[in-house]
């Protein structure tokens, strides 16, 4: 795995490399993402604490002006609008804050940040109230 902050594109497949460091982290950054075809599997960090998210509900949770109205927060995304094998093509890292996925409906402008991703952790230990909030 590559060392730095900066590392260019991202691999499509398999474990993507991140940053190793980052002065002054205020925001949780996860240890590995892997995207798989039905969605997106982030290891928070070496302990085992991961998050599943299935492709279809976080594209459907997507934050982006176009997903989202900018100032009241109302939904403006059709959900029968997206396909039900919707998947991730592409993962691209977002600075050392989110994660831009390319999916394969063509839409790819929402930045899920790793903050919000961590506060929608699925895991057992997250909805227990068990992980820190910091991620682990």
């Amino acid at each position: 795995m590559a060392r730095g902050l900066f590392r260019g594109c991202l691999e499509s497949a398999g474990k993507i490399p991140l940053p190793a460091y980052h002065p002054v982290m205020s925001t949780p950054v996860p240890h590995a993402i892997n995207r798989r075809d039905e969605g997106i599997l982030i290891e928070w960090d070496t302990a085992g604490h991961e998050a599943w998210f299935p492709a279809r509900l976080l594209r459907l949770a997507c934050p982006c002006a176009a997903c989202v109205d900018e100032m009241s927060g109302r939904p403006l995304l059709d959900p029968g609008s997206i396909p039900g094998d919707v998947r991730p093509i592409s993962l691209a890292l977002v600075g050392a804050y989110g994660l831009k996925v390319r999916w394969s409906d063509g839409h790819d402008t929402g930045i899920y940040t790793f903050q919000r991703l961590l506060a929608s952790c699925p895991c057992d230990g997250c909805r227990e109230g068990r992980v820190p909030p910091g991620g682990g």
